[in-house]
């Protein structure tokens, strides 16, 4: 094991977007079904076109983060500690600018207060 914790700090990474794609067959809702690909190009394409993606703000592809519905995707900011559930693509734009500010210069400042 090796610990990188100094690198990715060193390399100015400050957030985390985890979107969930979880997709399976049973009775329950799931992100997959509820267009959790879409929202997960939204999020890169939002961060991306302020250049910030890979750089300050990571973001992965995860199996469920237990706020499953079946209007949207899951997506959780960290370490913010932010948790949205029923997110659509079309809602990513403004839940990252409410997060990060509309030209991402709210990276790394901590939880925003809501």
């Amino acid at each position: 094991m090796e610990d990188r914790t100094a690198h990715v700090e060193a390399s100015g990474f400050t957030d985390h977007v985890l979107v969930c794609t979880t997709d399976r067959d049973g009775k329950h809702a799931c992100c997959g079904e509820a267009k959790a690909d879409d929202v997960l190009d939204a999020v890169k394409e939002w961060l991306r076109d302020r250049g910030v993606f890979w750089s300050s703000v990571h973001v992965a592809e995860t199996s469920c983060l237990g706020l499953c519905s079946e209007s949207g995707t899951a997506v959780a900011i960290q370490p913010r500690g932010r948790w949205y559930a029923g997110v659509t693509p079309s809602e990513v734009s403004d839940l990252l600018e409410a997060e990060f500010g509309s030209d991402a210069d709210r990276l790394g400042v901590g939880p925003t207060v809501k």
